[in-house]
């Protein structure tokens, strides 16, 4: 998918786009040393850590724009618009650590009954979203590694994400969707 020279540029771009944002409120443009591979349109998320702690995570699950515009505008978001965090102050930007996710089009589980999506995910590879009329939640692959969660508790943990019950993964209605990502780490 992306080079780790691009994941580099893309993690600089998305510091870049919090840290002008933040300090003169401007939205960044596009460098013109822009790879080409990077306006490929692909989903994207960036969290933002201080202190080994959450602090934000904003993205599009789909391949809806060019990857180096998601990146500006998610970072930005990512900032100062996670409804779970206050804004992020020009001040923290010194305690924040960029992580930059690229992610795979979200691909439908189809299983004959709910009882098989456990075995269809594999932890640490596999993003789950999980969607349910109005509601929708999604979780990356790194969150189940990191809580060292098995795959029930993986699909409990995106119900939950969704505002949903953290059973609803067993009902037949419910849709779920997996997807890969690529991660990049200050």
């Amino acid at each position: 998918m992306i080079t780790d020279a691009e994941g580099e540029f893309l993690l600089k771009l998305a510091r870049s786009a919090i840290e002008a944002y933040l300090k003169d409120k401007i939205i960044i443009n596009v460098p013109e040393d822009t790879p080409e591979s990077l306006n490929e349109e692909m989903g994207a998320f960036v969290t933002l850590n201080s202190k080994g702690q959450l602090r934000g995570c904003i993205g599009y699950p789909e391949p809806i724009k060019p990857l180096v515009n998601a990146i500006i505008e998610v970072a930005i978001s990512a900032a100062i618009q996670d409804p779970r965090f206050p804004p992020v102050s020009p001040q923290e930007l010194d305690n924040i650590e960029v992580e930059v996710s690229i992610l795979t089009k979200p691909q439908i589980i189809l299983v004959d009954k709910p009882s098989e999506y456990p075995g269809k995910i594999k932890l640490g590879e596999d993003g789950l979203i999980m969607e349910s009329s109005f509601c929708r939640g999604l979780l990356l692959p790194q969150v189940a590694v990191e809580w060292q969660w098995d795959e029930e508790e993986f699909l409990a943990n995106t119900c939950m994400k969704a505002g949903l019950n953290s059973d609803c993964w067993l009902d037949p209605e419910i849709k779920i969707f997996k997807f890969q990502s690529q991660i990049f780490e200050e």
